[in-house]
């Protein structure tokens, strides 16, 4: 069993457009009504990575951002965790490849490896810090908790964990549906630091089913990007109910979590 806290969270998706604003969904006080997310141009990064960064990096760094405000995020080692990355880039450099010309975009190749949202982030932060990328398809979410969890424990390090995914663009979009884009970034840290905490969580590994949310907008949002599977923790952490929530994991185990306030 792994022992941590959370320290601070950042949400993005329609609705929730930041964990300020989602909290009162969460707990239950007002309805979702799924607005669509206003475009975000990451502060962190100079101009010039600005203007080059994919909708998959400024939608990591929405939520970053939010997760880390106040704090100095050069010393913070990071996961990041996504399901698809960027398969509107894939789409372009695969139809340039279908031309006769075969041209592709230097920005295209640029942004096309999984690894781009840390890059950037090492970038705009100026970061040294270790930083691992991952996918899990749909259990995205879990595996980078996991990773994450792992290293807080091992190294007694805070961790900043991001989870993000964007909608493919047609045709790609009916082998892979995405209702949305979103995402959500959690600072982690060793449980012993827990004054500030938001939650303190102990994870196991376990063959229970994943938690199902019993509001139906949630739900749909939970189902609809790889990111949300998460939303079931986060609830619990907008109300401060301590118990447990089972996450969707890999190789036919799912990932339990028991929270305490």
């Amino acid at each position: 069993m792994i022992e941590l806290s959370i320290q601070a969270i950042g949400l993005a998706a329609p609705g929730l457009p930041n964990w300020n604003e989602a909290a009162p969904v969460l707990r239950g006080e007002q309805p979702l009504l799924p607005t669509p997310l206003t475009p975000y141009a990451p502060q962190l990064l100079p101009p010039n990575e600005r203007r080059r960064a994919q909708p998959s990096v400024r939608q990591a760094f929405r939520v970053a951002e939010e997760a880390v405000a106040g704090r100095d995020a050069s010393q913070l080692a990071t996961v990041f965790s996504s399901s698809d990355g960027d398969l509107a880039i894939l789409h372009r450099i695969c139809s340039a490849f279908a031309q006769n010309s075969s041209v592709v975009s230097p920005t295209d190749f640029h942004n096309s490896v999984h690894n781009a949202a840390a890059g950037y982030w090492g970038i705009g932060t100026g970061s040294r810090a270790p930083s691992t990328t991952l996918a899990g398809h749909d259990q995205s979410f879990a595996a980078g908790l996991l990773e994450a969890a792992l290293q807080v424990s091992a190294q007694q390090q805070p961790v900043l964990l991001v989870v993000f995914d964007v909608p493919a663009p047609e045709p790609l979009l009916q082998a892979r549906i995405m209702a949305c884009a979103a995402s959500c970034a959690l600072l982690l840290a060793p449980r012993t630091d827990d004054t500030q905490a938001l939650a303190t969580l102990q994870l196991q590994l376990s063959a229970d089913a994943e938690t199902i949310l019993t509001d139906p907008a949630l739900e749909a949002q939970r189902h609809g990007n790889p990111a949300l599977r998460g939303l079931p923790l986060l609830r619990a952490v907008a109300r401060r109910e301590a118990g447990r929530v089972v996450l969707p994991c890999s190789g036919h185990r799912n990932l339990a979590v028991n929270l305490e306030f």
